[in-house]
C-alpha cells in the first residue's frame, strides 16, 4: 500500500539522481527499504531530517519528524532541535549513503525524500530507525507502507518507554487531547496527543472524533469518509473508537479548537494495547 504522492521526474534528471547502487550483502533488515535511488557521500547536515551530499543534492528523511526551529529561535524547540541535529551529524558525517524511496518524491523545498541507510563494515544500516531508536526522532504522518510505519512506531514506543534522547526532554511530552488550551499553544506544529474518545460522530463527508464534550476545550480528530475504508483494512475503524484511549500524531490546527486531520491509518494507535 502506497501512500506518499511523487511526481514523475524526466529522464535526464532520473539519471542524475540514480547512480550506481550501494552493495545489498547482508544489509541491517528492515521494513523501510525500497527501490534504490541512489547513493552519495554526506557534505553537511542542515536539521535534524536534512542533509546536503557532497554533488550538492538536497535530502530529507523520510518518515521522521523532529524539532524544527529559526535560526534566531531560542527556547526548548531551538535546544530540541540543535539535539536532534547533533545525533544526525554524529550518524552521518562524512558518510557513504545509500537512498531509496516508494516513487519519485520531494518537498515544498526540492529536497528528495528518501529513506536513507549507512554504508557501514560492509552493512547498510537504516538512519531512521537509528534516530527513532534513539529518541531524537518521532514518526510522521507520511510513512510509505503500513509494514515501516509498525517497524518505526515499535521503535518509538521502545525509545519513549526508556525515555532515551529527547524523550527524557519535556519537549517531546505526549500531550493530553483533554488539555485544548496546551494544545493550541502548539498551534501549527507536529504533535503526539493521546487521550480517552468520547465520541465518534459523521457529519457529511466527515468523521469527527471527540475527546470531550465541549470541542472547543478538547482535540477533536478529522477523517475525511472517503478515507474510512483504509483506516478499517488496518484495523482501525473509526467507529469503534468510542470510549478506547488512542494516541494520534499530526498538525495541531485551531478551528473552533485543537483540531487534527488523520490522512493515514498509521496516524492513529490504539494506545490501551501499547
Amino acid at each position: 500500500m502506497i501512500f506518499v504522492l511523487g511526481s514523475v521526474y524526466p529522464e535526464a534528471l532520473q539519471a542524475q539522481i540514480r547512480p550506481p547502487s550501494l552493495p545489498q550483502a547482508s544489509p541491517d533488515k528492515t521494513a523501510c527499504r525500497y527501490e534504490t535511488a541512489g547513493q552519495g557521500t554526506v557534505a553537511t547536515v542542515t536539521d535534524g531530517r536534512s542533509f546536503v551530499l557532497t554533488d550538492g543534492r538536497e535530502v530529507r528523511l523520510a518518515g521522521l519528524e523532529v524539532p524544527i526551529y529559526r535560526p534566531d529561535e531560542v527556547g526548548p524547540r531551538a535546544i530540541a532541535g540543535h539535539a536532534a541535529k547533533a545525533k544526525l551529524e554524529s550518524i552521518l558525517a562524512g558518510a557513504t549513503v545509500g537512498l531509496s524511496w516508494m516513487r519519485p518524491n520531494r518537498d515544498r523545498y526540492g529536497r528528495t525524500i528518501a529513506y536513507v541507510d549507512v554504508l557501514a563494515d560492509g552493512l547498510l544500516h537504516p538512519v531512521a530507525g537509528a534516530m527513532v531508536q534513539s529518541g531524537f526522532a518521532q514518526v510522521g504522518t507520511q510513512v510509505d507502507t503500513l509494514p515501516c510505519a509498525a517497524e518505526l512506531l515499535s521503535q518509538e514506543r521502545a525509545a519513549r518507554a526508556s525515555k532515551l534522547g529527547l524523550w527524557a526532554d519535556p519537549y517531546y511530552v505526549l500531550f493530553e487531547a483533554e488539555n485544548g488550551t496546551a494544545l493550541l499553544e502548539h498551534q501549527g506544529q507536529f504533535a503526539i496527543v493521546e487521550g480517552k474518545v468520547s465520541s465518534v460522530r459523521t457529519s457529511g463527508g466527515t468523521i469527527y472524533i471527540n475527546f470531550g464534550r465541549r470541542w472547543s476545550e478538547t482535540l477533536t480528530v478529522t477523517i475525511q469518509k472517503r478515507h474510512e475504508r483504509m483506516f478499517v483494512a488496518s484495523g482501525v475503524t473509526p467507529a469503534l473508537l468510542g470510549n478506547r484511549r488512542i494516541r494520534v500524531r499530526g498538525w495541531i490546527e485551531e478551528r473552533g479548537g485543537p483540531r487534527m486531520e488523520a490522512t493515514r491509518p498509521e496516524q492513529i494507535e490504539i494506545a490501551e494495547r501499547m
